[in-house]
């Protein structure tokens, strides 16, 4: 029975794809194999030795140490497609209410409470302080070309808008599902230079924090409106406030509150509703689930975001899944392990990402306890299963 610890409520359907009797899930399992995790910080958790992967319900993995878990062996897997058409669909609205001061205006609305007949009259007179332009016709600059970053591009092209594409990363899958009405920006610059809106949907690391900063702010143009349904580390808060309050920036939408930006006119801090649908919250936990039974099971990686990624389909009596440092001789030694041992390869598959590697091999039959120990003798070797 593998044991499966989970650290948010998690989608039940999202639950039901584990095979009640293969899998015992709870909140306080002491031994898990697999950990199912949303929003949970985990960076101060111990794993245990048990602990083989962990399931992300969403595409973020900044609350998870994704470094640690390299050195100790765990595949870190995340979602990113899952939620891409709830985020899409916030980012649309965060679009039109940029432009037409739509949440101040409400909040005014508010105020007119209890003057009777008197409201209709108040509100033709006040609607003037919410003028705002339409989105039709205006530049779009999309950083970012990813699952939600392709679906923001192609809607905002149906609304009419020109819009402007930036990721030197683009996958091929993307890149085919991009319209072909959207424009290659060659660099951010290009972005910043011709665009009325911008909006933001790359990760968060050491090179693209506080991306847009003092000087990519003032390389745009006067009255540009952000949209920020990323991450807020990416913008450089005190610029964005010295921006703000200099007129630079019209309009500033995130949907990540801090302190500096709660209460700030022109700022609309909506909190943190990118996936939070009933249908992205399905949708991440059924594919988190599946990514890990398909590692317990059979060994193989999709969507991990600290190894690399290797599929093949099952042959010969024995598989044996290797986490390896990315460095030479390691494959050479583990195939000559086999040998020594008159152990067969039939179908062997090998992919590195950055210093980590990862090795399925199919093979004969053999004394698995055996070969699991002289393989983890390898030098660079981090963790082996016989599955």
């Amino acid at each position: 029975m593998y044991s499966v610890k989970t650290y948010n409520k998690i989608s039940k359907v999202g639950l039901d794809v584990f095979d009640k009797e293969k899998y015992s899930i709870s909140d306080t399992a002491d031994t898990p194999v697999a950990a199912l995790v949303r929003s949970a910080a985990l960076h101060d958790e111990r794993f245990p030795d048990s602990l083989l992967a962990i399931g992300r319900a969403g595409a973020g993995t900044n609350n998870i140490p994704t470094d640690r878990c390299s050195e100790e062996g765990i595949v870190v897997f995340n979602t990113p497609s899952a939620n891409a058409n709830a985020v899409k669909e916030l980012v649309l609205l965060g679009l039109l209410i940029s432009s037409r001061k739509v949440v101040p205006a409400i909040d005014w609305a508010k105020t007119l409470k209890g003057n009777g007949d008197s409201v209709g009259k108040m509100v033709e007179k006040g609607k003037g302080a919410f003028v705002g332009p339409e989105i039709r016709g205006k530049k779009l600059g999309v950083v970012g070309l990813g699952a939600i970053g392709v679906l923001v591009a192609n809607a905002a092209n149906h609304l009419g808008m020109t819009v402007y594409g930036y990721d030197p990363f683009l996958s091929l899958q993307n890149a085919w599902n991009l319209s072909h009405n959207i424009k290659r920006a060659n660099d951010l610059k290009e972005i910043y230079e011709s665009c009325d809106y911008i909006s933001l949907h790359i990760p968060l690391n050491k090179d693209t924090k506080g991306t847009i900063g003092a000087e990519a702010l003032a390389a745009m143009k006067d009255g540009v409106r952000i949209l920020n349904f990323a991450r807020d580390g990416l913008v450089d808060s005190e610029a964005m406030l010295a921006a703000l309050a200099s007129g630079k920036v019209a309009s500033y939408v995130v949907d990540f509150p801090t302190d500096e930006m709660i209460g700030v006119e022109n700022v609309v801090c909506i909190p943190h509703l990118g996936a939070s649908t009933p249908e992205s919250e399905d949708n991440c936990a059924v594919m988190a689930a599946k990514e890990l039974v398909d590692y317990i099971e059979d060994g193989n990686i999709t969507n991990s975001v600290n190894l690399p990624n290797v599929s093949m389909p099952r042959s010969g009596e024995v598989r044996i899944g290797v986490i390896h440092r990315n460095i030479p001789k390691v494959l050479t030694s583990v195939t000559a392990v086999l040998g020594a041992d008159n152990v067969n390869i039939e179908n062997m598959l090998n992919k590195s990402r950055g210093e980590y590697a990862y090795t399925l091999l199919d093979v004969g039959a053999c004394d698995t306890e055996v070969i699991k120990e002289h393989i983890a003798d390898v030098e660079g070797v981090i963790r082996v299963r016989i599955i």
